[in-house]
C-alpha cells in the first residue's frame, strides 16, 4: 500500500512472551490504535529480557538513532525486579545516563503512601528514567513510562500499557487512517489467485491479501483490499467481484 503516513514499529520485550508462558496482546491492541489515527505499523519485533538485544533493536528501529521507522513503541521490562532491564538498555541505546527521576518518585510515593504501601528500593527502581527523557503518565498505577528520541517506553502489564497508550496518542503525529473492504468466497485460494493478482496490478497503490479458511468440508478465501482512498478501495473491490464473476 502506497502511503505517506508516519511509520512505526513495536518492540515487545520479555522472556515470558518468548517462552509462551504469557500470551502477547499489547502489540495487537496498539496496532489497531495506530491504524485508526493514520500511523502505518511496519514492524513488530520480540526480544528477550537481554540488555544487548534491546539496545540493538532500539537502534535498528528508531529513526532518530539511524533506524528504520519514525516512531518506536516498546512494551515490557520497566518493572521492579532484576530482570526488568529495559530502562537501562534504552539509556545505553541513546548514550545517556539514568537516575531516579524526582517527578516520577514524587508521583509514585504519593500514590503508595495514600494506599499505605511501603516505599522500598525495589519499587523505586521504577522511577529510574534515562536522562533527557520525558515521562509518560500512568493513570492506572502511577509508575510512569517515558519518551526519548522517537521511542515511547511503556509497561508490559496490559492495563498499564493501555493507560500509557491513551496518554501518548494525543501528541503523536498522525496521517490518514486506512480503509478496508473484505470479500468472502467459498473457493480455494488457488482459484482466486489470478483474479486477485490482476486487480492488484491495476490498483498498485492498494494492498490486497488473501486469507484461506476451511468450513466443514469446504475451502474458502477471505479477500481484503486496503488503502488510504476509500473510493479507490471500492473501485478495486468492484473490479475484483467482476473478475471473479460474483
Amino acid at each position: 500500500m502506497q502511503s505517506d503516513n508516519p511509520t512505526a514499529a513495536i518492540l515487545v520485550i520479555g522472556d515470558e512472551i518468548l517462552s509462551g508462558r504469557t500470551r502477547e496482546g499489547n502489540a495487537h491492541y496498539l496496532s489497531q490504535v495506530l491504524n485508526s489515527i493514520g500511523i502505518d505499523l511496519r514492524e513488530i519485533r520480540i526480544v528477550a529480557d537481554d540488555h544487548d538485544q534491546i539496545v540493538a533493536a532500539i537502534r535498528a528501529l528508531d529513526k532518530s538513532l539511524g533506524g528504520a521507522w519514525d516512531m518506536l513503541f516498546t512494551s515490557g521490562g520497566i518493572g521492579p525486579t532484576h530482570d526488568d532491564v529495559t530502562a537501562d538498555a534504552v539509556a545505553a541505546a541513546f548514550n545517556v545516563g539514568i537516575e531516579i527521576n524526582e517527578e516520577a518518585r514524587r508521583v509514585m510515593t504519593e500514590r503508595w503512601q495514600s494506599r499505605g504501601v511501603e516505599v522500598t528500593g525495589n519499587r523505586l527502581r521504577m522511577a529510574r528514567i534515562p536522562l533527557t527523557a520525558t515521562l509518560v503518565p500512568n493513570a492506572h498505577s502511577a509508575a510512569p513510562g517515558f519518551h526519548i528520541g522517537n521511542t515511547y517506553v511503556m509497561a508490559g502489564v496490559p492495563a498499564v500499557f493501555r493507560a500509557m497508550v491513551e496518554a501518548v496518542v494525543p501528541d503523536l503525529p498522525t496521517g490518514r487512517p486506512s480503509v478496508s473492504e473484505a470479500l468472502e468466497v467459498l473457493r480455494p485460494e488457488s482459484d482466486v489467485a489470478d483474479g486477485l493478482r490482476e486487480v492488484a496490478e491495476a490498483f498498485p497503490e492498494l494492498s490486497m491479501g488473501s486469507y484461506p479458511f476451511q468450513r466443514g468440508q469446504r475451502y474458502g478465501t477471505n479477500l481484503v483490499i486496503r488503502g488510504l482512498d476509500g473510493a479507490r478501495v471500492t473501485q478495486a473491490m468492484t473490479a475484483l467481484r467482476e473478475r471473479l464473476a460474483l
